[in-house]
């Protein structure tokens, strides 16, 4: 095997460990009405290589092929996002959770890769 086909396989292993990772983190935060704004494979600074708006979620791929994300409505950094945090949490917001579902929408992506290991 040349050295491109090794790195595409990588890539694409790689790739579906992400993708379940990050579903580890989107279904727990949809089964609890937590509004997700973008599931993304990959990083996306400046544009995307791919997205779509279905519902209130951004589905997409950057075009940095490390690891990907899901950004969670109200999951913020208190440290960077003053003014959100000067506004009152939403009932769809991250931060307006019990700390129970808060747990478990984090945990979710850890979980997943425990049990593909196992």
């Amino acid at each position: 095997m040349d050295i491109v086909s090794l790195a595409l396989q990588l890539i694409l292993s790689l790739s579906i460990l992400v993708v379940l990772h990050e579903l580890g983190h989107y279904l727990p935060a949809k089964w609890f009405k937590t509004r997700v704004e973008k599931f993304y494979l990959f990083f996306d600074p400046y544009f995307s290589l791919f997205k779509k708006q279905i519902g209130d979620t951004e589905w997409g791929i950057g075009w940095i092929p490390f690891g990907g994300y899901v950004k969670i409505s109200g999951m913020i950094d208190e440290s960077m996002d003053k003014e959100q945090m000067k506004q009152p949490a939403q009932p769809w917001e991250f931060r307006s959770k019990k700390a129970w579902q808060r747990l478990i929408i984090m945990l979710g992506g850890v979980t997943v890769n425990f049990f593909l290991v196992y």
